[in-house]
């Protein structure tokens, strides 16, 4: 009998949807059963009826229960939860820092869950890349957000009644929003610089037509993981560059940050005396106001004036491109399941030495099984149940061993600009 995938609506604060008709088409093309919650796509652009034309069953949310994988945009709530039977295998962005208890809840619950966003950054996992996908959207959207905002025209005309000068953008941050806004920007006609503290952004933006900005010493050129990831600079170099960032910002019209290292509060990239210096009707667009802000004075989810600038604080940008967004998301969740499905029996099986398993899955069995969460265990000391028969085959490693709780969790590396 084949295992049956169902699709989940989101709350009403995410417009995303976990799958889209090409991505049914295809799982079920896998030998998958598809069933998608009524009006899970709309907020997406997607309608009922565009499921059921390529393959899924339309059903209420009752019937979750009966799912042997779920698929997400974001993680489940613990009242969400209760409807969804043990051993079911769940595919979402967890969000897991910070949320211990929510793990523990997980697992008690005896689901075996996966975080997206963990996906390990190798050529292998490429087209399971929800960071790089969602933020390549976020980048383009903080772009446009921005010139929606700004007074005044963004590339240089020149007109029988005089020249309109160009709008000045600046972009901190040059992962993957980063660049993307980088190129957005281009596109409209700005004159656009941006900064990053890894000496291999520098050829990226230039690539890309814009300015690099940033303080190159000895310590700069040494400031990147063998990963190609961002490392922390020493405060002597962050007062540098701070000093010529402040100095560059007076002069711009637009400026975009990107900062954000998971697991980790925002850095503070951006002061209120920043923003104070530069022009009336300026812009400000705060791309990791859900980490706490790169910039000082900026609100979740709010348009602000701060020191007479408009600071753009959207929670969830990649949302504000539902139907894009999702679309994107939806092929990332499918490149991960087909892994998982034999093509000769086309039979659903978890392996659990896989290496995209090892770096993604949460929770199994009863347990939290990440090493970087694995203190999630101990949140709450309520017993936990013997877990009930897993709803999909597991192949379990040849000698498995307990995961110990480390002293403190272990954030992953990640690149400190654009990874959104």
């Amino acid at each position: 009998m084949p295992k049956i995938v169902f699709v989940c609506r989101e709350g009403s604060d995410e417009p995303r949807v976990a799958a889209s008709p090409e991505s049914v088409k295809r799982l079920t093309g896998l030998g998958l059963s598809v069933v998608i919650e009524s009006g899970a796509g709309l907020a997406s652009g997607v309608r009922d009826a565009d499921f059921e034309a390529t393959g899924a069953r339309i059903a209420g949310a009752g019937e979750v229960g009966s799912a042997d994988i779920i698929l997400r945009v974001n993680r489940p709530t613990a009242a969400e939860m209760v409807s969804y039977k043990a051993g079911a295998v769940v595919f979402a962005v967890m969000d897991p820092y910070g949320n211990e208890a929510a793990l523990a809840g997980m697992a008690k619950a005896g689901l075996t869950t996966f975080a997206m966003e963990l996906m390990p950054r190798i050529t292998r996992a490429q087209s399971m890349d929800v960071l790089s996908s969602q933020a390549n959207l976020a980048g383009y959207r903080a772009v446009i957000d921005a010139s929606h905002e700004y007074g005044r025209a963004m590339p240089m005309m020149m007109t029988a009644a005089g020249t309109v000068p160009a709008a000045k953008v600046f972009v901190m941050g040059a992962g993957v929003a980063g660049l993307q806004a980088i190129a957005t920007a281009r596109r409209l006609g700005a004159v656009v610089s941006a900064t990053d503290v890894r000496p291999a952004a520098k050829e990226q933006v230039a690539s890309l037509g814009a300015k690099f900005i940033a303080v190159e010493d000895e310590e700069f050129k040494a400031a990147e993981t063998a990963a190609g990831y961002a490392k922390p600079m020493s405060e002597a170099y962050q007062a540098k560059q701070a000093a010529l960032v402040a100095e560059h910002i007076a002069k711009q019209d637009i400026v975009i940050t990107t900062a954000l290292i998971p697991g980790r509060p925002a850095p503070k990239l951006v002061t209120r005396a920043m923003l104070a210096s530069m022009k009336p009707g300026s812009v400000a667009v705060d791309l990791a106001v859900e980490r706490g802000g790169n910039i000082e004075g900026s609100e979740k989810g709010k348009v602000a004036d701060v020191e007479g600038v408009t600071v753009i604080g959207y929670a969830n940008v990649a949302g504000r491109i539902a139907a894009s967004a999702s679309a994107l998301y939806a092929r990332n969740l499918f490149a991960f399941i087909e892994t998982m499905v034999d093509k000769g029996t086309k039979e659903f099986a978890v392996n659990l030495e896989d290496e995209l398993v090892k770096a993604t899955m949460l929770t199994h069995g009863g347990q939290v099984m990440h090493p970087n969460f694995a203190a999630a265990a101990l949140a709450d000391e309520t017993p936990v149940a013997a877990p009930a028969p897993a709803a999909i085959s597991i192949k379990e490693p040849a000698a498995a061993k307990p995961v110990r709780a480390r002293k403190k969790p272990v954030a992953d590396e990640a690149a400190s600009n654009g990874d959104l």
